[in-house]
């Protein structure tokens, strides 16, 4: 049976996009999967009114309590899980993992990984530069324009040692192996 760990952080923008995705890969296989949240994912889960959801469609789930806790890392360096998935992800969650800061769940769970030979998957929200259409939790459209600094941190990341981007979530069937139909 194949395990996935999947990683959610503060992100609003392609939340339900990529969750839907999720759950839909869950119910056309028997994958395995762990989910973990930042503090700020779980703060987004809530706010996106998608709290109760996760935890009935993914009952082996996690919040985050420390950089190392609950342990994650080390499961994920041993082969435990078959891939890392952190999606969707905050420029803020990017810019610590391409300069090496590992404060806080999400963080710490790439940087080990990385350490290992397991693949990570990552979906940064800030990929290309120009304006992007997102949602707000009452489905009002909202259109937000891609900072300098944040492209060029998602292209540092796309450098990285063990890490591949994805450009959106339809990308999770692909990397997991399915069809989307």
């Amino acid at each position: 049976m194949k395990r996935i760990a999947w990683g959610i952080t503060g992100s609003g923008d392609l939340i339900k996009e990529t969750y839907n995705t999720m759950v839909d890969i869950k119910k056309k296989t028997n994958i395995e999967f762990m989910v973990f949240l930042s503090k700020e994912g779980e703060t987004v889960m809530k706010w996106y009114r998608m709290w109760d959801d996760i935890q009935r469609d993914f009952p082996n789930f996690k919040t985050d309590a420390g950089p190392n806790s609950p342990f994650i890392a080390g499961p994920l360096q041993l082969g435990h899980y078959d891939m890392l998935i952190i999606a969707p992800t905050t420029a803020n969650t990017v810019a610590k993992i391409v300069h090496g800061i590992a404060d806080n769940l999400v963080t710490n769970v790439v940087a080990q990984t990385a350490k290992g030979e397991t693949p990570i998957y990552i979906l940064p929200v800030d990929r290309q530069k120009g304006t992007v259409t997102t949602y707000a939790p009452n489905g009002k459209e909202m259109k937000l324009k891609m900072r300098d600094i944040d492209i060029e941190n998602t292209e540092k990341l796309s450098r990285m040692e063990n890490i591949t981007i994805l450009d959106s979530p339809e990308d999770l069937y692909r990397i997991i192996g399915i069809p989307k139909e």
